[in-house]
């Protein structure tokens, strides 16, 4: 079943730890893994000059979901209905949680478990250096 990898996971994996060996399991049993578009301008824009090479690297074996009209507008009334609740959600987090329910059944690995409180989703908790 298909994963999408938030950027906690991606930046451990860029930086050598063990989510990278994580990762390359996965790969070597054949699972999808996917991230988007968001989380690779999260990587971008706090990348450091040496891991420009790794980090193509990592996006090479990814596959980025698109984020369409349907995610859009998921992310949007799940923003809406936890507003109403008083809780604050950041629209990338919302957009990426809407892209794995669309692309992955839902199943996202991330360190950042309460950002996601959606209960659509099946969060996979890769905690940060581990």
């Amino acid at each position: 079943m298909p994963l999408v990898l938030d950027t906690t996971v991606l930046i451990d994996a860029l930086r050598g730890r063990p989510a990278a060996d994580r990762i390359e399991d996965l790969m070597a049993e054949d699972e999808l893994l996917l991230t988007t578009a968001i989380n690779v301008e999260e990587i971008v824009r706090g990348m450091r000059p040496a891991e420009h090479e790794a980090a193509d690297l990592l996006f090479t074996g990814l596959r980025v979901v698109p984020i369409r009209r349907a995610e859009a507008e998921r992310a949007g009334r799940w923003r809406r209905e936890y507003a109403a609740r008083g809780v604050t959600l950041h629209q990338a987090d919302c957009l990426i949680a809407a892209a794995a329910f669309s692309a992955a059944g839902g199943r996202l690995a991330t360190a950042n478990v309460n950002d996601f409180p959606m209960p659509e989703l099946a969060i996979v908790e890769w905690p940060v250096g581990r």
